[in-house]
């Protein structure tokens, strides 16, 4: 029998883990990002010179093309995280935006190739879409699962805040080159720097990912598998099928409260800066430092917000998000739209954001709790990302269109219908019940087991799958353990 797991040397495993999951996860963002921040560069080289308008509404729409790949590659990537391994799925979806990159980076240009330039354009951003489409519920499925009982939600915080900080180098590299080079060096190939970096920095993720260790929930799953394929349990439904007939309700749950993460989101890490450069007349660069500043402070207060989820229950902290983000969102648009200082501007922001933060503490436990391991990635991606593409990713086309109509006053109570939309989806969270497919007594203590069994402040019963059975007959010493782990079984 293995010896068992202390917490101190279950930290010590599963921080290497974690960090390479992350990195992974911010190369993506990068590499998303870059694609963003340079459009204004590179929009000439793919694109016929007669009109620079039409050049930068054509690297939108490719942007968008990129967007709704994303529930594509949750699917696609979801499925074979759930069939092949999480490892497998991360390593592959890092190659895929890597590979995108590189395309980009070494595209010749309309003018050396013609319509072939956009046309492999398109491709490289639809497989970076399918990339970090398939790249969220997959990297929060593993975060979550390779993490000690008793500290998942700080774990995958991890998730956000390399988002996060993919968002902040993107930034910084635009910073630094414009800085470097003229404009004009920007235009001819200063904006292929960050792709073929991107590129670079994704090899060495796809390493590193390569020696990520398996997470112990999708082994027990695999010879499951196993046991299935053999003859010597019944069959069970995979895929979508299993989510709309056995889950419907959790992926529901998970769609519900992915739309006010995702709203929210793209107002304060996005729209929020821009209103304030068009709108409200402040200096674009002054503007750039605030929101560097503003998403730094974000990034550091993510952990301490999954640290929050783990202490007092992901549900309890995910209301925090909904509540408070409905309460403050129409007073700082009123702050906002009539202040004529950035500090207080800045203020804003970060109590917006200190809400968001409460979102990205709670979503990837309070998602996983929702579906088993056989479906976890696929059921956690598709809610996510579909969500994403109908509200996130609509954002800030609804806010322009809304003040283009005169209706701008409206924009603000629309982020708090969504976040309403948290708030009942949490409601139909089960209260009593919550889904643990497999408690191993090797990787728990007593403390830890005790914690799963009361995470939200009360007894719940844990349903626990069959890999308990066979680890509850080690030394002495484990009594208290196998007790606490028996009872939770029954």
């Amino acid at each position: 029998m293995l010896a068992p797991r202390t917490p101190a040397t279950a930290s010590r495993s599963v921080w290497p883990n974690v960090i390479r999951a992350s990195l992974g996860n911010l190369v993506e963002w990068f590499d998303w990002f870059v694609y963003a921040w340079f459009a204004i560069y590179f929009a000439g080289a793919f694109f016929p010179a007669h009109d620079a308008t039409a050049q930068l509404l054509s690297t939108a729409v490719v942007f968008a093309i990129g967007f709704l790949m994303r529930p594509l590659g949750s699917w696609v990537l979801g499925l074979y995280a759930d069939r092949r391994g999480r490892r497998a799925a991360l390593t592959l979806s890092v190659s895929l935006m890597s590979a995108g990159s590189l395309a980009i980076a070494l595209n010749p240009g309309y003018e050396a190739i013609g319509i072939a330039a956009p046309f492999l354009l398109v491709a490289a951003r639809i497989a970076q879409g399918l990339s970090l489409g398939g790249e969220f519920g997959t990297s929060a499925s593993y975060l979550t699962e390779v993490a000690d009982p008793s500290r998942r939600s700080f774990f995958a915080s991890f998730q956000f805040v390399s988002i996060v900080l993919g968002q902040l180098l993107a930034l910084a590299t635009m910073i630094v080159l414009q800085h470097l080079l003229s404009e004009s060096a920007m235009s001819a190939w200063g904006w292929r720097v960050p792709f073929a970096l991107g590129a670079v920095i994704g090899l060495t993720v796809f390493y590193l990912r390569r020696r990520m260790d398996e997470s112990d929930d999708f082994l027990e799953h695999q010879r499951e598998l196993a046991e299935i394929k053999a003859g010597r349990r019944p069959r069970t439904r995979l895929g979508m099928t299993a989510i709309l007939r056995e889950y419907p309700r959790g992926f529901a749950i998970a769609f519900g409260v992915a739309i006010g993460g995702g709203v929210v989101f793209y107002t304060y890490t996005g729209y929020l800066e821009r209103y304030l450069v068009s709108v409200r007349g402040f200096d674009k660069d002054d503007v750039s430092l605030m929101s560097f500043a503003a998403l730094t402070v974000f990034l550091v207060i993510q952990p301490v917000a999954g640290w929050l989820a783990d202490s007092i229950g992901a549900r309890r902290v995910m209301r925090i998000f909904a509540v408070g983000t409905m309460v403050t969102t129409p007073v700082i648009f009123v702050v906002v739209a009539h202040t004529s200082s950035l500090v207080v501007a800045f203020a804003g922001l970060i109590v917006g954001l200190v809400f968001l933060a409460c979102y990205g503490g709670a979503a990837a436990t309070l998602y996983a709790d929702q579906f088993p391991t056989k479906v976890r990635a696929l059921g956690m991606g598709m809610a996510h990302s579909l969500a994403n593409a109908i509200f996130g990713g609509t954002t800030e086309m609804l806010a322009l269109a809304l003040r283009e109509s005169g209706h701008e006053g409206v924009f603000p109570w629309y982020i708090v219908a969504t976040a309403g939309a948290t708030l009942l989806a949490l409601a139909f969270v089960p209260s009593v019940a919550r889904v643990v497919p497999r408690v191993d007594v090797r990787r728990v203590d007593a403390q830890q087991l005790g914690h799963l069994l009361d995470e939200d402040g009360q007894d719940q019963r844990v349903e626990v799958g069959a890999g308990l059975a066979a680890v509850l007959d080690g030394p002495a010493e484990e009594h208290e353990t196998r007790r606490l782990a028996t009872a939770a079984a029954h």
